[in-house]
């Protein structure tokens, strides 16, 4: 692979990651506020985790793919750069999303 193709991956990856991390935060609610979507998670798949983690999964790697062959518009090192404070900001704002929902009153 050239630089070019490589660095086109990592960044689709990296906005797939984006959205798998906060799409899990959210899914998390979702089980626990909803019983009815917990119960169809453990009937898909045994275990309302295992569900969990393939549609997590899934997401990542459908999406990363289809951002991977999309035509990027933006320089490699700045769109690397964008990746990785998206990434880390994606990561907090997702833990902060659970810490919330589990510590408020």
């Amino acid at each position: 692979m050239n630089t070019h193709t490589e660095s086109r991956y990592v960044t689709a990856f990296g906005r797939s990651l984006v959205v798998a991390s906060v799409l899990s935060a959210l899914l998390v609610i979702l089980k626990e506020k909803s019983e009815a979507t917990m119960n169809l998670m453990k009937a898909a798949t045994g275990h309302h985790w295992i569900t969990h983690g393939i549609t997590v999964l899934l997401v990542f790697a459908v999406l990363g793919f289809v951002l991977a062959k999309l035509r990027p518009t933006d320089s490699t090192v700045t769109a690397l750069n964008g990746v990785a404070v998206a990434v880390v900001t994606a990561t907090a704002v997702s833990g902060l999303i659970l810490a919330g929902f589990f510590l408020w009153p």
